[in-house]
């Protein structure tokens, strides 16, 4: 219980701040919700498709691209970034907060941002027509599964890479647009050549792009998806695994300084 009361304080507080920093929640409404217009109007009038078709296809690659990368990477790379310059840290050390509950509370609540965009993407797509046509429950694995390894990665990269709020735009820019591109969340991978596509198997967000779309926009299973599903539930765990021992490494170079 003791730790379970811990991560939520810690999480209602990440929440809370961000509710008073207004401007960022409503940038993270407003680029997804653009993105998402977007996509689907350049999918309706180019490969000729009805809107709610159009939608259909754009809101998966909308939410893992445009939503969950932003706020989930790009948000716990800030997060963690702003915690060090706060001093946060250090006064970690004298409280009787545990690491543990720290870490989870920083995870908990960007999941809880990432589920948030996760409804406003999908409200949006159904006012075009747009339906969830296979299974929710698996498509809730997959967003989950997607926002474990976006926290877990920005954890590693505002760790060991990031030293200042400066840093943060420059590192998700160089890591994150060049995968973006590569997964297939701007352009269909279907354009890709196939030397393009042999690298895209090794990009993640390609792999959560095709599971997600192919449950919510085609009915598939996860049979279907059995390559992308099992990439995917490999490199979360990584990420989760390399997240934790990157957080702890940091931890003890703060307590040397």
């Amino acid at each position: 219980m003791k730790y379970w009361r811990e991560t939520i304080a810690v999480t209602q507080r990440i929440l809370i701040e961000l509710l008073r920093r207004k401007r960022s929640l409503i940038f993270w409404s407003i680029f997804p919700i653009s993105v998402l217009i977007l996509n689907g109007m350049i999918l309706a009038e180019r490969a000729k498709l009805s809107m709610d078709r159009a939608f259909e296809n754009a809101a998966p690659s909308t939410l893992v691209g445009a939503a969950l990368f932003f706020s989930c990477l790009g948000g716990s790379v800030a997060t963690v970034v702003a915690e060090r310059e706060q001093q946060t840290l250090k006064r970690l050390f004298i409280s009787p907060l545990s690491g543990m509950s720290y870490f989870l509370g920083i995870f908990l609540a960007h999941s809880c941002i990432g589920f948030g965009q996760t409804l406003l993407v999908y409200t949006i797509a159904g006012f075009w027509g747009a339906t969830f046509k296979g299974s929710i429950f698996l498509g809730l694995i997959i967003i989950i599964m997607s926002i474990v390894a976006y926290v877990g990665l920005g954890f590693i990269l505002g760790t060991q890479l990031a030293r200042r709020t400066e840093d943060v735009n420059a590192l998700v820019a160089a890591f994150g647009v060049p995968l973006l591109i590569l997964g297939g969340v701007f352009l269909p991978s279907s354009l890709f050549p196939k030397t393009l596509l042999d690298i895209a198997n090794f990009n993640p967000i390609y792999h959560m792009n095709e599971a997600l779309l192919g449950v919510s926009a085609q009915n598939n299973t996860v049979s279907d998806i059995a390559s992308h599903f099992q990439f995917l539930t490999v490199f979360s765990l990584v990420m989760v695994v390399g997240g934790w021992f990157s957080y702890r490494r940091m931890l003890m170079v703060e307590k040397r300084l």
